[in-house]
């Protein structure tokens, strides 16, 4: 399959101005926010593609059976609907896949990482009126149901497996060989999973240095969020400087070292000379 690659600037502006303005509503909608994410990787997705992924979900939700009963019982539904019936779930193989991390993608391919498979549940659930939320355990993403003193968990990467009792300590173990904190039980806020979708998009971008332009517009897109890493700004000056954009790319790293300087000078002197190295590859 033909890789995604980013729309027009003009179409990028205008995708970049809505998914700014949902990330700073008083209750910022998560299909929304990835689906505008996806059209900033994959120029096909046009706004019917939107709309069509919305309508899908929806759908989806409507084929849940009407309020099920307990957080068990929701659990369980999700799991026959989604990983049974619908087939969604993931395998190793998705994490070699831009597309994995796209929502539009994973709804039309069935499959995906947890993070994104973890999305499907919840939009599915929380429109049939599930108490539903997404569980981000280190290294592996999960949703859960109800209260946390009725919590059930479910792994939609294992196509909506309900976790037993120590199903969650082995998740973390595996991935963290760390001790499970109750903690990390809580639930995740939207933008907290859309800056986790995107470090995953900057992780994949990393590891294929010709696909450079996807780990700046993921960057430039958590940049947009309300609450981000100040470091990002210094990725991003990074990746103007390796694209060639050095005039840019130097102004960011001077704008950085000024951020920095106010904590750590001899970090922000550093930071200098590369601004000034850039620059120098001008000429």
């Amino acid at each position: 399959m033909r890789p995604p690659y980013p729309p027009s600037p003009e179409r990028s502006a205008e995708l970049r101005r809505r998914f700014a303005e949902e990330a700073r509503s008083e209750r910022p909608d998560l299909s929304t926010l990835c689906l505008l994410l996806g059209a900033e990787a994959d120029r096909t997705l046009d706004e019917a593609g939107l709309d069509a992924a919305q309508i899908e979900l929806d759908r989806l939700a409507g084929q849940l059976p009407f309020r099920p009963g307990g957080p068990r019982s929701w659990a369980v539904a999700l799991c026959e609907l989604l990983g049974e019936r619908h087939g969604f779930r993931g395998s190793p193989a998705d994490y070699q896949r831009l597309e994995s991390s796209l929502l539009h993608e994973v709804l039309r391919r069935r499959r995906g990482l947890p993070i994104l498979l973890s999305v499907v549940w919840l939009e599915v659930a929380r429109r049939a009126g599930a108490p539903v939320y997404g569980v981000a355990l280190p290294g592996h993403f999960v949703v859960g149901f109800g209260p946390t003193d009725e919590q059930v968990l479910a792994d939609p990467f294992d196509g909506g497996r309900v976790l037993a009792g120590s199903d969650a300590e082995l998740l973390v173990a595996g991935a963290t060989g760390a001790p499970l904190e109750p903690s990390m039980l809580g639930p995740a806020e939207p933008l907290e999973v859309v800056l986790r979708i995107l470090n995953n998009i900057r992780a994949w971008a990393a590891a294929r240095p010709e696909r450079s332009d996807v780990s700046l517009w993921a960057v430039e897109l958590s940049l947009l969020l309300p609450s981000h890493p100040a470091r990002l700004r210094y990725e991003r000056a990074q990746l103007l400087v390796q694209r060639g954009d050095f005039v840019d790319g130097a102004a960011e790293l001077e704008a950085y070292a000024e951020v920095v300087g106010a904590v750590d000078e001899p970090a922000a002197a550093r930071v200098r000379q590369q601004a000034h190295a850039a620059r120098a590859m001008l000429n």
